[in-house]
């Protein structure tokens, strides 16, 4: 299994239900059905455990994003930020397996490919806050 490959798709669908506001189970299996990707690789279990949890969990999990952003309001961030906080965060929070540090620089990845030129250094700062709670 790639855990890198799946912590990106679960990213990605993760942007995708603050879009289209749709049930995690619903993203998933429309994933599954029109993916254009070699889907043996990816861990589907942690996928719909990271989107399940940030579903069932959502108001803990942006409480506490909230809690570290400095001159931000939750909802104005940028959808792909946001994304990448709430798995990340799910991940420090709720997957005790998952080590913190892994967990931070897995999001930093993300935000270095997915986002803005300042998305690296603001997900760094955020996250590593929450970490050192």
């Amino acid at each position: 299994m790639n855990r890198r490959k799946s912590r990106e798709i679960a990213m990605q669908l993760l942007f995708e239900m603050s879009i289209n506001k749709e049930d995690c189970s619903f993203i998933i299996q429309n994933f599954k059905e029109n993916a254009d990707i070699d889907l043996k690789d990816i861990d589907f279990q942690y996928i719909e455990r990271v989107l399940n949890g940030v579903q069932v969990n959502g108001k803990e999990i942006d409480s506490t994003i909230e809690k570290y952003l400095v001159k931000w309001k939750i909802e104005r961030l940028p959808k792909m930020n946001l994304a990448i906080l709430r798995m990340a965060t799910f991940e420090i929070l709720f997957e005790a397996d998952i080590p913190e540090r892994v967990s931070v620089n897995e999001a930093i990845e993300l935000a270095k490919a997915y986002g803005d030129d300042n998305a690296p250094s603001f997900i760094n700062a955020v996250l590593n806050n929450l970490v050192k709670k």
